[in-house]
């Protein structure tokens, strides 16, 4: 028998076709970050053919066709009905945002949509985590492979929300038989984003766990976003980790940033770091400290292998953030306002009578036992 016309083939299926004539793809949270960058990208593809955006508002993506609902709205159902594959980009990880509603939303809004894309006949689901899940660990390999255990815990902010979502892609499969699932997990994510991680930069002084050993690989959102379009057009699927090439050490990292480093010893930094987000006043818990302590580096390894490579070394994104957090303080994770600035140096100058009064404490009490 011969084969089918390529047109024929095309028609069969669509995420193989171009000009215009490939998959639709339907991206939750397109009004903004990651997800408008995203749904403008895909909507100037000839590989795309059409792209439905899904937020609570509108955003400025022209040629998209939009439908404005909450993502935990089981009525999204409808609205995916002729997509072939579902990027879904709403998730809160503000660090502002109260912990209960954050993870009541993300999880809930990921399960509606899994739900949904399996009822609508949506063949893929792609959903984006963060090489978080991995965990940062004093004994992590550099790097990590794709495939090592998630031994992440949920004491950093959104981690717990992000780890379930990874459970409920893994459930996924079983339950709505027919549904493929595709995670994609950056590395520190850079490009008008706000985290813990990108805080850290605003920091008058770099804060130096005594006996860490950190490394630093950065994502450029642009970057993800050419790796979500590989995840969209099946050049790629499983579970992928997505950054630049290589890692920094921290001593490049000063180098490159100029920022000289604080060094605190482990029990005063993470005791700290503790007591002021349990009385409020940072929005980081301590368990953000870690991913500045110890490795998480990921290897790329699906994505090189597909023909993807990233555009943006890890020094040109460590530029770009330092640009952008310009005239920016912050200090413990708090960001602080214009009138507070001058006390910046003042609280950094805190923290390190904090660890030096530590020190002499420690002292006395062997001094005492001579």
């Amino acid at each position: 028998m011969s084969s089918p016309d390529p047109q024929v083939r095309a028609a069969r299926n669509p995420s193989t076709s171009s000009g215009g004539r490939g998959p639709v793809v339907a991206v939750t949270g397109a009004a903004s970050g990651v997800g408008a960058l995203l749904a403008e990208r895909l909507a100037a593809s000839d590989e795309i053919k059409q792209v439905l955006a899904i937020d609570e508002r509108r955003g400025a993506c022209a040629s998209a066709t939009w439908h404005i609902l909450d993502v935990r709205d089981p009525a999204i159902a409808e609205k995916l009905r002729g997509a072939d594959v579902v990027v879904h980009l709403a998730l809160d990880l503000d660090l502002e945002t109260d912990p209960a509603a954050r993870t009541a939303y993300n999880v809930r809004g990921t399960q509606t949509v899994l739900t949904a894309a399996a009822a609508a006949g949506v063949h893929r689901v792609v959903l984006c985590t963060s090489a978080m899940v991995y965990g940062a660990l004093e004994d992590n390999e550099l790097p990590l492979s794709e495939d090592a255990e998630l031994r992440a815990t949920a004491e950093a902010t959104g981690v717990g929300d992000l780890l379930e979502v990874e459970r409920l892609a893994r459930r996924a499969p079983r339950a709505h038989p027919g549904l493929n699932v595709t995670v994609v997990r950056p590395a520190t994510l850079v490009g008008g984003t706000d985290t813990a991680l990108t805080r850290y930069f605003e920091s008058p002084r770099l804060l130096v766990v005594a006996g860490s050993r950190p490394a630093w690989q950065f994502c450029h959102v642009e970057d993800l976003c050419s790796a979500l379009e590989y995840a969209v057009l099946e050049k790629v699927e499983g579970e992928l980790a997505v950054g630049c090439d290589g890692w920094l050490e921290q001593e490049e990292v000063e180098e490159l940033s100029g920022i000289r480093r604080m060094e605190l010893p482990s029990a005063v930094a993470l005791g700290a770091a503790a007591r002021l987000h349990r009385i409020g006043l940072t929005p980081s818990p301590a368990g953000d400290l870690a991913y500045t302590m110890y490795p998480w580096v990921v290897s790329v390894s699906r994505l090189h292998d597909a023909g993807w490579r990233p555009q943006w070394t890890n020094e040109e994104v460590l530029a770009e953030l330092l640009e952008e957090v310009a005239g920016r303080h912050t200090v413990a994770g708090r960001r602080l306002g214009r009138k507070d600035a001058t006390a910046a140096g003042a609280a950094g100058a805190t923290v390190a009578l904090l660890g030096a009064a530590a020190v002499v404490r420690r002292a006395r009490k062997a001094r005492r036992r001579i």
